[in-house]
């Protein structure tokens, strides 16, 4: 059992999806920096300086807040819709970049399929058959 677990562990496939787990991980903290420090910023500067991080709806709880955080420390119950927005951005973000991976990978196999599939020799019937016709031809 343990040689098989071994043999499955190490084949390529599950050694490639593990590679994939861990860039796809760091890939998407970079994304989540992306959006919540680069992209979110300007954004909410033009729309008045909303900074969406914060914008949340108050459920339950005393006073106004002026931020999350605030709102969590005192024990309020909020909807974070502001979080949810930049969510719902790196999810974009996420999804084009990994699109345009795969559109490009697919590219890529298109053109190596069509460099290394060589023509196919035709059955030994066809080049018997074609041996005749052309010794009909030449009589």
């Amino acid at each position: 059992m343990l040689r098989e677990f071994k043999e499955f562990a190490v084949r390529g496939n599950v050694v490639d999806m593990a590679v994939g787990i861990i860039v796809g991980g760091a890939f998407g903290t970079i994304v989540q920096s992306l959006v919540k420090d680069m992209l979110m910023p300007p954004i909410g500067l033009l729309l008045g300086g909303v900074d969406f991080s914060d914008l949340f709806l108050v459920l339950k709880g005393d006073g106004p807040y002026a931020t999350v955080a605030e709102a969590t420390a005192d024990g309020a119950v909020t909807i974070n819709y502001g979080l949810f927005v930049n969510n719902v951005i790196s999810f974009v973000i996420v999804a084009f970049a990994v699109f345009l991976l795969v559109k490009g990978i697919n590219r890529l196999r298109r053109q190596q399929a069509a460099v290394s599939t060589p023509p196919t020799a035709p059955p030994e019937e066809i080049l018997l058959l074609r041996e005749i016709r052309d010794a009909l031809r030449k009589e």
